[in-house]
Protein backbone atom coordinates (compact mmCIF):
# COMPACT_ATOMS: atom_id res chain seq x y z
CA UNK A 1 0.00 0.00 0.00
CA UNK A 2 1.18 3.58 -0.08
CA UNK A 3 -0.17 6.44 1.34
CA UNK A 4 -0.17 9.75 0.79
CA UNK A 5 -0.96 12.20 4.02
CA UNK A 6 -2.09 15.48 3.21
CA UNK A 7 -2.30 18.41 5.99
CA UNK A 8 -3.77 21.79 4.99
CA UNK A 9 -5.91 20.46 2.01
CA UNK A 10 -8.25 23.46 2.07
CA UNK A 11 -5.51 25.93 1.85
CA UNK A 12 -4.64 27.06 -2.26
CA UNK A 13 -1.97 24.64 -2.55
CA UNK A 14 -3.44 22.30 -0.45
CA UNK A 15 -6.92 21.67 -2.44
CA UNK A 16 -5.06 21.61 -5.93
CA UNK A 17 -2.61 18.60 -4.68
CA UNK A 18 -5.76 16.78 -3.23
CA UNK A 19 -7.09 16.59 -6.56
CA UNK A 20 -3.88 15.82 -8.08
CA UNK A 21 -3.35 12.95 -5.58
CA UNK A 22 -6.79 11.57 -5.91
CA UNK A 23 -6.43 11.23 -10.00
CA UNK A 24 -2.74 9.47 -9.12
CA UNK A 25 -3.32 6.18 -9.11
CA UNK A 26 -0.35 5.17 -7.69
CA UNK A 27 -1.61 6.08 -4.28
CA UNK A 28 -4.17 3.68 -2.62
CA UNK A 29 -4.80 5.85 0.10
CA UNK A 30 -5.09 9.52 1.03
CA UNK A 31 -5.30 10.88 4.44
CA UNK A 32 -6.20 14.18 4.79
CA UNK A 33 -5.97 16.07 8.42
CA UNK A 34 -7.58 19.90 8.78
CA UNK A 35 -9.46 21.68 10.79
CA UNK A 36 -12.11 21.00 9.34
CA UNK A 37 -13.81 18.56 7.57
CA UNK A 38 -13.10 18.58 3.35
CA UNK A 39 -16.64 18.83 1.24
CA UNK A 40 -14.27 16.13 -1.23
CA UNK A 41 -15.54 12.51 -1.70
CA UNK A 42 -13.42 9.44 -2.97
CA UNK A 43 -12.84 5.46 -2.54
CA UNK A 44 -9.42 6.86 -1.52
CA UNK A 45 -9.91 9.27 0.50
CA UNK A 46 -10.06 9.62 4.30
CA UNK A 47 -10.50 12.87 5.63
CA UNK A 48 -9.93 13.40 9.18
CA UNK A 49 -10.57 16.81 11.50
CA UNK A 50 -8.02 17.36 13.80
CA UNK A 51 -6.70 19.87 16.53
CA UNK A 52 -3.24 20.78 15.60
CA UNK A 53 -2.37 21.16 19.37
CA UNK A 54 -2.76 17.65 19.61
CA UNK A 55 -0.83 15.97 16.40
CA UNK A 56 -0.21 12.63 18.17
CA UNK A 57 -3.23 11.26 17.01
CA UNK A 58 -2.14 11.45 12.91
CA UNK A 59 0.92 9.44 13.62
CA UNK A 60 -0.52 5.72 13.08
CA UNK A 61 -1.56 6.69 9.35
CA UNK A 62 2.10 8.20 9.05
CA UNK A 63 4.55 5.13 8.66
CA UNK A 64 5.90 4.42 5.33
CA UNK A 65 3.79 7.73 3.87
CA UNK A 66 4.79 10.15 1.70
CA UNK A 67 3.98 13.67 3.91
CA UNK A 68 2.57 16.63 3.00
CA UNK A 69 2.48 19.80 4.76
CA UNK A 70 0.88 22.59 3.50
CA UNK A 71 0.13 24.60 6.05
CA UNK A 72 0.26 28.01 6.08
CA UNK A 73 -1.33 31.28 7.09
CA UNK A 74 -0.98 35.49 7.48
CA UNK A 75 -0.43 37.67 10.56
CA UNK A 76 -3.31 39.03 9.87
CA UNK A 77 -5.15 35.85 9.42
CA UNK A 78 -3.78 34.09 12.46
CA UNK A 79 -4.34 37.01 14.85
CA UNK A 80 -1.07 37.71 16.19
CA UNK A 81 2.41 36.77 15.76
CA UNK A 82 2.59 33.75 18.17
CA UNK A 83 -0.82 32.77 16.15
CA UNK A 84 0.95 33.45 13.01
CA UNK A 85 4.15 31.07 14.25
CA UNK A 86 2.19 28.11 15.73
CA UNK A 87 0.75 27.66 12.01
CA UNK A 88 4.03 28.27 10.19
CA UNK A 89 7.03 26.67 12.26
CA UNK A 90 5.52 24.80 15.35
CA UNK A 91 2.82 22.43 14.00
CA UNK A 92 4.62 21.68 10.28
CA UNK A 93 8.10 21.37 12.87
CA UNK A 94 5.93 18.68 14.89
CA UNK A 95 4.36 16.33 11.98
CA UNK A 96 7.72 16.17 10.17
CA UNK A 97 8.75 14.70 14.22
CA UNK A 98 6.13 12.69 14.25
CA UNK A 99 6.81 11.65 10.65
CA UNK A 100 10.50 11.19 11.24
CA UNK A 101 9.17 8.92 14.18
CA UNK A 102 7.09 6.75 12.85
CA UNK A 103 9.05 6.15 9.54
CA UNK A 104 7.56 8.05 6.99
CA UNK A 105 9.21 7.45 3.42
CA UNK A 106 9.51 11.32 1.87
CA UNK A 107 8.03 14.87 3.65
CA UNK A 108 7.35 17.49 1.42
CA UNK A 109 6.83 21.54 2.90
CA UNK A 110 5.40 25.06 1.81
CA UNK A 111 7.81 27.73 2.85
CA UNK A 112 8.59 30.62 1.17
CA UNK A 113 10.89 33.22 -1.35
CA UNK A 114 13.01 34.92 1.46
CA UNK A 115 13.05 32.34 3.97
CA UNK A 116 15.59 32.84 6.08
CA UNK A 117 16.27 32.20 9.66
CA UNK A 118 18.64 35.71 10.32
CA UNK A 119 16.30 37.67 8.38
CA UNK A 120 14.91 41.04 9.88
CA UNK A 121 11.69 40.72 8.52
CA UNK A 122 9.53 38.14 10.81
CA UNK A 123 7.48 36.56 8.00
CA UNK A 124 10.52 35.33 6.44
CA UNK A 125 12.64 34.91 9.25
CA UNK A 126 9.85 32.08 10.70
CA UNK A 127 9.90 30.23 7.49
CA UNK A 128 13.93 30.16 7.89
CA UNK A 129 13.63 28.52 11.30
CA UNK A 130 11.23 26.03 10.08
CA UNK A 131 13.98 24.97 6.88
CA UNK A 132 17.04 25.47 9.43
CA UNK A 133 15.07 23.11 12.15
CA UNK A 134 13.39 20.48 9.73
CA UNK A 135 17.03 20.00 8.00
CA UNK A 136 18.47 19.26 11.60
CA UNK A 137 16.06 16.30 11.70
CA UNK A 138 17.86 14.01 9.53
CA UNK A 139 14.76 13.43 7.53
CA UNK A 140 14.91 10.22 4.68
CA UNK A 141 13.99 12.71 2.63
CA UNK A 142 13.06 16.00 2.74
CA UNK A 143 11.65 18.15 -0.13
CA UNK A 144 10.96 22.55 0.52
CA UNK A 145 9.50 24.82 -1.75
CA UNK A 146 9.72 28.40 -2.04
CA UNK A 147 7.38 29.74 -4.04
CA UNK A 148 7.73 33.34 -5.17
CA UNK A 149 3.78 35.55 -4.96
CA UNK A 150 1.39 32.46 -5.54
CA UNK A 151 -1.11 33.10 -8.02
CA UNK A 152 -4.58 31.45 -7.52
CA UNK A 153 -8.01 31.75 -6.48
CA UNK A 154 -8.38 31.93 -2.53
CA UNK A 155 -11.47 31.55 -0.46
CA UNK A 156 -10.17 34.62 1.66
CA UNK A 157 -9.22 38.33 0.73
CA UNK A 158 -5.63 39.23 0.35
CA UNK A 159 -5.27 43.21 -0.79
CA UNK A 160 -1.48 42.75 -0.92
CA UNK A 161 -1.75 39.80 -3.14
CA UNK A 162 -4.48 40.69 -4.76
CA UNK A 163 -2.47 43.84 -6.49
CA UNK A 164 0.72 41.95 -6.96
CA UNK A 165 -1.50 39.13 -9.15
CA UNK A 166 -2.60 41.95 -11.05
CA UNK A 167 0.93 43.35 -11.78
CA UNK A 168 1.99 39.62 -12.28
CA UNK A 169 1.72 39.55 -16.01
CA UNK A 170 3.39 42.95 -16.47
CA UNK A 171 6.19 42.32 -14.44
CA UNK A 172 6.71 38.75 -15.49
CA UNK A 173 7.99 38.95 -18.54
CA UNK A 174 10.92 41.33 -16.94
CA UNK A 175 12.10 38.81 -14.75
CA UNK A 176 14.93 36.60 -16.32
CA UNK A 177 18.23 34.86 -16.06
CA UNK A 178 19.28 35.20 -12.03
CA UNK A 179 15.54 37.41 -11.15
CA UNK A 180 13.56 34.29 -12.53
CA UNK A 181 13.23 32.69 -9.29
CA UNK A 182 11.26 36.19 -8.55
CA UNK A 183 8.64 35.15 -10.93
CA UNK A 184 5.33 34.60 -9.67
CA UNK A 185 3.87 30.91 -9.57
CA UNK A 186 0.77 29.13 -9.93
CA UNK A 187 -0.35 27.41 -6.97
CA UNK A 188 -1.29 24.37 -9.25
CA UNK A 189 2.14 24.35 -10.44
CA UNK A 190 3.35 24.06 -6.47
CA UNK A 191 1.00 21.15 -6.33
CA UNK A 192 2.06 19.57 -10.01
CA UNK A 193 5.87 19.93 -8.61
CA UNK A 194 5.60 18.38 -5.25
CA UNK A 195 3.66 15.56 -6.87
CA UNK A 196 6.55 15.39 -9.97
CA UNK A 197 9.15 15.20 -7.41
CA UNK A 198 7.42 12.56 -4.95
CA UNK A 199 7.11 10.48 -7.87
CA UNK A 200 11.11 10.82 -8.29
CA UNK A 201 11.47 9.25 -4.62
CA UNK A 202 15.35 10.92 -4.37
CA UNK A 203 16.41 10.72 -0.44
CA UNK A 204 18.47 13.81 0.65
CA UNK A 205 17.45 17.28 1.22
CA UNK A 206 16.00 19.15 -1.56
CA UNK A 207 15.02 22.97 -1.72
CA UNK A 208 13.10 24.44 -4.89
CA UNK A 209 12.83 27.96 -5.79
CA UNK A 210 9.71 29.44 -7.66
CA UNK A 211 11.91 29.06 -11.21
CA UNK A 212 12.74 25.15 -10.86
CA UNK A 213 9.46 24.31 -8.98
CA UNK A 214 8.24 25.76 -12.91
CA UNK A 215 10.31 23.19 -14.37
CA UNK A 216 9.27 20.73 -12.09
CA UNK A 217 5.40 21.54 -12.83
CA UNK A 218 6.05 21.80 -17.17
CA UNK A 219 7.88 18.69 -17.11
CA UNK A 220 5.15 16.95 -15.27
CA UNK A 221 2.31 18.15 -17.73
CA UNK A 222 4.41 16.69 -20.32
CA UNK A 223 4.98 12.88 -18.61
CA UNK A 224 1.32 12.98 -18.10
Amino acid sequence: MKRAVLFGASGLVGSALLQLLLQDDSYTEIVSFGRRALDVEHPRLTSRTISFSILGECQEWLPKSDVFCCLGTTIKTAGSREAFRLVDHTYPLEIARLSLAAGARQFFVITAMGADSSSAFFYNRVKGELEHDLKQLSLPALHIFRPSLLLGDRCEHRLAESFAARLAPLLTPLLIGPFRTYRPVQAADVAKAMLHAARKAEGGQHVYPSDKIALLAAVSKVEN
